[in-house]
């Protein structure tokens, strides 16, 4: 038997990952984990590995809680590779997110997730996702606050060489 490398996709867009949950639920080398708004679009969602709906209006304290409980998740599949999906939309400021996450809110969420990848010793992909604020600056720097983060955490993560910032 071919012995295959547990994957793991975390996805913490405000909408859900119903594309990603659809096209891996019969996958069971790849677990998925979305953390979403309860009553946003998609309105009929597929069923990831672990779905954690939030109501409208959710906070920092209720999201980071929410994080807490799928990372213990998690830690129990054996995952060798986490690919992250940094939604910029649970922000506050967003016009179709429906949660009220602080921008410091959502540092913390990006270092914990640093921080789970550093712990397992598992090297992680980042791919941005969704951002709807108005202005749409608030949504550029949500997104490069991840960046940094990712960077921060880049030499402790196994990252031999890192991108260069020419």
């Amino acid at each position: 038997a071919m012995s295959s490398t547990r994957v793991a996709v975390i996805d913490l867009d405000v909408h859900q990952g119903d594309g990603t949950a659809a096209i891996l639920q019969n996958d069971a080398a790849i677990c998925t984990v979305s953390i979403h708004g309860e009553k946003n679009y998609p309105f009929a969602k597929a069923s990831s590995d672990l779905d954690i709906a939030l109501a409208d209006g959710s906070s920092d304290t209720i999201y980071l809680e929410a994080l807490e409980e799928a990372l213990r998740f998690l830690s129990k599949q054996g995952i060798q590779f986490l690919i992250y999906l940094a939604g910029a939309d649970p922000f506050e400021g967003d016009r179709l997110g429906r949660l009220t996450l602080t921008s410091e809110g959502l540092a913390l969420r990006d270092q914990r997730v640093m921080a789970f990848v550093k712990d397992k010793g598992i090297p992680i992909a980042i791919a941005m996702a969704g951002g709807y604020a108005n202005p749409i600056e608030d949504t550029v720097r949500i997104h490069y606050q991840t960046i940094q983060i990712a960077c921060a955490h880049q030499h402790t993560i196994g990252v031999s060489k890192p991108l260069s910032t020419s």
